[in-house]
């Protein structure tokens, strides 16, 4: 079984020959695979490794804030080329046991209300999570892998580039690349890689939780051997992940590769797909059992209507949960943990105007 093995010490800048934090199609190749076979990955953590337990919410601040996210590759895949589908298969992922969980200054989906430094400790061990800052709490086990996906080709590369640096022009927010604390160091990916925070065509950081073991992951390929990368492995997570991150860890991917000759250009296949042959976790906490729920609709505080906004009626939603946690007795900042690493956000409806419908789903049974 081949494998990239790292040192869990050290830090993706120490051992550059594991990974790398950026995209770009001239990474070269750690490993080369054959479809079928399986591929073992040993991953970093989202913030590589600089986040240690014992640390204090006042410690994140000296962080290095660019590295995100150390991803363990790339993989050659034999007979893969621009055209083609890729499969991934996710044949296991075992979990470390340390996780953390923070939220920090101009991150998260409540950027506008949350905007101090926070951090939660877990412990795992026997397909829980569970954490003295949130007493009573049990997450269950829900390891996936938060970034996976191939190199993008120089010409998308450029395109994704300008486009994000439009939406820049136009008042939005993305993060163009930049070489400040990129691996590889060397030019020009240092300076034109892509940084790793966004998903885009070529998969990446879509935080999807569905992606567990026995998952499949479908990329339509764009260059010679597609340079499969992956990393940013979650216990679990909240549909949304609301303040940024879900319970992060360090893990052990087990990949196996297929591929589709031609199909994704003979359907014009451009954005990923992914599937699950049974349950991605237990029906109970997929469902989930047992829940409450909270709604939210396009109504802002001041009482004005909107239409057929919804991320208001997500940030609604999300505000009224936290409003239910802290009924119970939990801070603001603790109720925000728990909705980023267990509540699910879900559209109730799209269609029924002014006032389309968000919900947040709370499963009760993650409190002991």
């Amino acid at each position: 079984m081949k494998s990239i093995e790292i040192d869990r010490s050290k830090r993706l800048k120490e051992e550059p020959q594991t990974g790398h934090n950026r995209w770009h199609p001239d990474i070269p190749p750690i490993i080369e695979a054959i479809p079928g076979e399986d591929v073992v990955l040993e991953t970093r953590d989202a913030a590589d490794g600089q986040i240690k337990k014992g640390m204090s919410s006042t410690d994140l601040a000296s962080l290095d804030a660019k590295v995100a996210h150390p991803l363990t590759g790339p993989v050659f895949i034999q007979d893969a080329g621009p055209g083609d589908l890729l499969e991934i298969e996710f044949m296991e992922i075992i979990p470390e046991p340390y996780g953390w969980t923070r939220f920090r200054p101009g991150a998260g989906f409540l950027r506008d209300i949350f905007n101090d430094y926070y951090l939660v400790h877990w412990d795992i061990a026997d397909g829980w999570a569970v954490s003295e800052q949130l007493p009573g709490v049990r997450i269950p086990d829900g390891s996936f892998m938060g970034t996976a996906g191939i190199a993008p080709s120089k010409r998308q590369m450029e395109a994704w580039t300008k486009r994000e640096a439009d939406l820049i022009d136009r008042g939005g927010i993305a993060f163009l690349p930049d070489p400040e604390d990129a691996v590889p160091t060397h030019e020009p990916i240092a300076s034109k890689g892509l940084r790793t925070g966004p998903p885009r065509e070529n998969c990446g950081n879509v935080d999807a939780k569905q992606l567990t073991k026995g998952s499949r992951l479908f990329i339509p390929v764009n260059v010679e051997g597609a340079l499969f990368s992956t990393g940013d492995a979650h216990f679990a997570q909240g549909d949304a992940e609301c303040c940024v991150t879900g319970i992060e860890m360090q893990a052990t991917a087990i990949v196996r590769f297929h591929i589709h000759k031609g199909e994704a250009e003979r359907k014009n296949i451009r954005w990923p797909r992914f599937a699950h042959p049974g349950y991605f976790t237990s029906p109970e906490w997929a469902a989930p059992r047992n829940f409450i729920a909270t709604m939210g609709m396009p109504i802002r505080e001041d009482g004005t209507q909107e239409g057929e906004d919804l991320t208001l009626a997500a940030r609604n939603a999300l505000l009224n949960m936290i409003d239910l946690l802290q009924e119970r007795g939990w801070s603001r900042e603790q109720a925000y943990v728990i909705c980023s690493v267990a509540v699910d956000l879900k559209i109730s409806n799209a269609v029924d105007l002014p006032n389309v419908t968000v919900s947040a789903f709370l499963p009760e049974d993650i409190f002991q």
